[in-house]
């Protein structure tokens, strides 16, 4: 039995969980913020829904990860701490990613401004997970 074939699966399942869970605190406040816009009789922006979607991207990241562990010859302990800690620093950055979306989809619809500055904050979050990933597949 190779146990970094357990850090390869863990790679990719603990960044799906945590972008599940991200993608649940943004789409909540993204579909809140449209109900508000219903009951003012505003326009509902269509473009929160890249703020509710964002979390998804660290699910592929783990994939990516994975894939990369798969046919590593590095030591399976190794392996599995490799793809335990990486996973986990996916899913934190989508469960963050997933906070700072839903503060953006609460300020737009209700501002109806400033798109750009919340997105370049969910962008920042997006950037732990890039690091992650490709930290992690250097060191496979």
């Amino acid at each position: 039995m190779n146990f970094g074939m357990f850090g390869a699966a863990a790679a990719l399942g603990i960044a799906a969980i945590g972008s599940a869970i991200g993608l649940a605190i943004a789409g909540q406040a993204t579909i809140g913020a449209w109900k508000r816009c219903y009951m003012n009789d505003k326009p509902a922006p269509f473009i929160v829904v890249a703020f509710a979607g964002a979390p998804l991207t660290q699910t592929i990241y783990g994939f990516l990860l994975m894939n990369s562990m798969v046919d590593s010859t590095k030591d399976p302990w190794y392996l599995l701490g490799l793809g335990l800690i990486c996973g986990a620093a996916l899913a934190i950055s989508a469960i963050g990613q997933g906070k700072a979306g839903a503060a953006g989809s609460d300020a737009l619809c209700e501002t109806g401004k400033g798109f750009a500055n919340y997105i370049t904050v969910v962008g920042l979050c997006e950037t732990v997970a890039l690091f992650a990933m490709v930290f992690g597949m250097i060191s496979v």
